[in-house]
């Protein structure tokens, strides 16, 4: 009994020994939306403040774990009184009362190549709900003047944003929002 309680926790140890951490590179990174408007034409958005990390033991991603939270402030559509006196309003976002956006992933499966499925939980507006994701990861290669391991996230999804109570029923914007996170990542 006591050999099997050692041999558990030694592989416990080696797990997080060999743990990578990926820290998202901003300047490199983006996250974008859009939305449908009066059923004929797009609107497109953006997040300017955002953050993600990622942690895994192997190079193939399968056990990683992705933390992703977006600041509901930095939206951006290109239209000042829309964004601010829209988008962040109670009626809205409520930027005051729910600041973030967030994204915990609770599996990674590997599809094909470096086509990946990312399951996890999304929390906006207060509402928590299931949310998979459709992914490609490239890499990891080395940078050539940094000599430092980064690699390549692109991640596409859609959510419902009436299901967690952001903006009327109306019909002028489209319940369904798709969007897209595209992050370089500089192991630590």
């Amino acid at each position: 009994m006591k050999k099997l309680i050692l041999t558990v926790v030694a592989g416990i140890v080696s797990v997080a020994t060999f743990a990578q951490n990926w820290n998202m590179d901003k300047a490199h990174s983006n996250v974008s939306f859009s939305v449908t408007h009066l059923l004929i034409s797009e609107v497109d958005g953006k997040f300017g403040g955002f953050d993600a990390k990622l942690t895994s033991a192997g190079t193939d991603f399968q056990d990683a774990s992705f933390d992703f939270t977006a600041d509901v402030k930095s939206i951006n559509t290109g239209n000042d009184m829309r964004d601010k006196d829209h988008l962040q309003s109670a009626g809205w976002f409520d930027s005051a009362k729910y600041p973030t956006i967030t994204f915990k992933s609770t599996s990674v499966k590997k599809v094909s190549g470096n086509k990946y499925t990312i399951m996890g939980n999304i929390t906006m507006h207060g509402v928590t709900k299931p949310l998979t994701l459709n992914a490609t990861i490239n890499g990891p290669i080395e940078n050539a003047r940094s000599k430092k391991m980064m690699m390549g996230v692109k991640a596409l999804g859609t959510v419902d944003r009436s299901a967690f109570g952001v903006g009327s029923a109306g019909g002028a914007v489209s319940n369904e929002v798709e969007f897209k996170v595209a992050g370089e990542f500089v192991k630590e």
